[in-house]
């Protein structure tokens, strides 16, 4: 075969030739196939894709983390901006280390608050016994060490409790009635103390009060017959003789003889006592062994009152002097109560919800003193807490009638406090005269403060905006604005522009009416009439006895700091008690009761209804 050369030779097509070149392509495209099928590495990739100007450029390179590929060149910077990052942060941290902090101070205490530490600080003043180095009372050291044991007639250790004013006199009937407004104000009021750092505090002051108390009788027996009523002497009506008014000595020094006296008739005392140590099992509910200790012990004190009947302080006793108890039925009342929110027995609700007991006490009657709460009259603080039962738990019959009389006589009683009403008279300071005028107002307007104050938390717990007195309706904060401005008046704003709290504003009682704070603590030992000199000295107390409030000014608003005029100048435990109840039920933030804790030991008040029967089966 022949083809026509373009350059004008002859061309030609040879057969074979052909078949070799149809043999060289096939071998080819094997040879192809078989480099395309080998994975190129990356250098050869770059010379195969390399064009005619890449020659001389860096290759890139790549970090392998596992699950990405990443530059390296990113990486390095990535790190680097972490590490640097790190060690800004700690340098900020430790910046912030080393320079000084300035806390926010925390808030200044109220009034209220800052008066109720100093009250309590009272009591340490006040006890008796081994007080040990953490009294916080420096002028203070242990006495009445054989009290009880120096009595032949009695042969028993009553070291403890409380002296009960300015002298060493322990009056075991005001004493068992401050102890259980202590305990009254903890069950209320818990948060309040906590929040004022005075929990523990005023906890040891109870239990101060009640351990002595559980020495005052057998009380790890069910049935007793006698207790003790009180430890000292003050009746100088017989003669001039050494004893607890006579003389004016430091307790710590005190050598005469301190006789003992008992009673085996007396239902006041002993329901007031049994008061006291079953409102403190409330308290001390979380450390069960004491707890039932304490409610054997007010069990076996209520019984022996309910079956001893008689006053603590009938027959002419050194008691009546000071302490007169005018009746025990009140106290029936008001440990009946006590009795059954520490138990949760109904026969004690049964009781103090009992018509003709309550008539005895005085509750349908009226009368001069009606509603004046103290440590002789409980029934308006008795009628008080079981109002509380009625707000809180309503248990219906057979106990809501005489419930329902309690809470309209306590809703009366609180009308009676008002500035409007006219059962009392108020000073031209307006302290109200619940004693009319008599001396020592002060102990008297502390608890109805109180009584105030609760009885408005216990209508606001209750969602209950007031109350009726008549036909005018008075909300909450009327009873609240009542029970400042008495407190008020206490704390200083009156005309006297004095503080009737020790140690508690700029201007306070110096000659307090008090054996322990009018005796330097010098190391000499007065004997009987050898601290008359500082009795009657013009001098303000060498030892300031912080927290003590003082009886009171007179009807005219005036006052003398006078040692020698008790009736100005002399403070109790009763009054104190009071006054911290108070205190504490104003302080702080507006918080409200505790409304379960006083009811822990009470059962439901209606059966819980049984399980329903299982499903009938044909």
């Amino acid at each position: 075969m022949f083809g026509r050369d373009p350059w004008g030779g002859a061309l030609e097509i040879s057969n074979a030739d052909s078949a070799t070149d149809d043999d060289r392509s096939r071998n080819l495209q094997d040879i192809d196939r078989a480099a395309l099928s080998r994975q190129l590495d990356e250098t050869q990739q770059s010379w195969l894709l390399a064009g005619p100007g890449d020659a001389g450029k860096k290759k890139k390179k790549y970090v392998d983390l596992g699950c990405v590929v990443v530059s390296r060149k990113i990486f390095l910077w990535t790190l680097g901006a972490l590490l640097g990052a790190g060690l800004l942060v700690g340098l900020v941290m430790l910046i912030i280390k080393t320079i000084p902090h300035h806390h926010k101070p925390p808030p200044p205490l109220d009034d209220y608050t800052q008066a109720l530490r100093k009250a309590l600080m009272f009591f340490n003043a006040q006890k008796s016994g081994p007080i040990g180095k953490h009294n916080n009372v420096s002028w203070r050291g242990n006495s009445g060490m054989k009290d009880g044991l120096s009595d032949d007639s009695v042969r028993k250790n009553l070291v403890g409790g409380y002296y009960d004013a300015g002298d060493a006199i322990k009056f075991n009937f005001p004493m068992a009635y401050a102890m259980t407004m202590l305990s009254w104000s903890v069950i209320e009021y818990s948060a309040k103390y906590e929040a004022a750092g005075e929990l523990g505090h005023v906890k040891d002051i109870i239990k101060w009060g009640t351990d002595y108390f559980l020495k005052t009788f057998n009380s790890s027996a069910d049935t007793i017959d006698r207790i003790v009523a009180q430890v000292g002497q003050g009746d100088t009506s017989k003669g001039p003789g050494p004893n607890d008014h006579y003389c004016w000595v430091r307790p710590e020094d005190i050598a005469y003889p301190r006789p003992v006296y008992e009673c085996h008739s007396c239902s006041d005392l002993a329901a007031e006592m049994a008061a006291a140590l079953a409102a403190a099992s409330i308290v001390f509910k979380d450390s069960k062994t004491y707890s039932e200790k304490l409610v054997h012990g007010a069990k076996t004190l209520f019984k022996f009152g309910r079956n001893q009947r008689g006053r603590y302080s009938a027959g002419g006793s050194d008691a009546a002097i000071f302490y007169n108890s005018t009746s025990y039925w009140d106290e029936f009342v008001w440990g009946g109560a006590w009795m059954y929110y520490a138990t949760g027995n109904v026969s004690y609700l049964t009781l103090a919800t009992t018509p003709g007991i309550a008539k005895h006490a005085g509750a349908f009657w009226g009368g001069p003193d009606y509603g004046v709460f103290s440590w002789d009259n409980k029934l308006i603080g008795a009628q008080v807490l079981l109002s509380r039962l009625r707000l809180f738990l309503s248990p219906g019959y057979p106990y809501e009638e005489i419930l329902r009389t309690f809470h309209n006589q306590s809703s009366l009683v609180m009308c009676s406090y008002l500035p409007m009403y006219t059962s009392f008279n108020r000073t031209r300071g307006g302290l109200i005269q619940l004693n009319h005028g008599r001396p020592q107002p002060l102990q008297y307007v502390a608890n109805a403060a109180f009584l105030a104050s609760v009885f408005s938390d216990y209508l606001e717990a209750a969602d209950t905006p007031g109350w009726y007195c008549g036909p005018n309706f008075y909300s909450i904060d009327v009873l609240r604005n009542f029970a400042k401005r008495q407190i008020d008046y206490i704390l200083g704003n009156n005309p006297q522009k004095m503080s009737y709290l020790v140690g508690y504003g700029k201007r306070y009682p110096k000659h307090v009416h008090h054996r322990g704070a009018s005796i330097p603590k010098n190391g000499v030992r007065y004997n009987c009439k050898g601290g008359w000199k500082w009795r009657d000295s013009k001098k303000p107390n060498p030892n300031t006895i912080v927290g003590a409030m003082v009886a009171g000014p007179d009807r005219h608003d005036g006052f003398r700091d006078v040692r020698t005029n008790y009736n100005y100048t002399e403070p109790t435990l009763a009054g104190n008690a009071g006054l911290v109840a108070a205190l504490v039920s104003l302080s702080g933030v507006k918080t409200g009761i505790d409304k379960n804790t006083i009811f822990s030991a009470v059962p439901p008040m209606f059966p819980v209804p049984p399980p329903p029967p299982p499903a009938w089966k044909p």
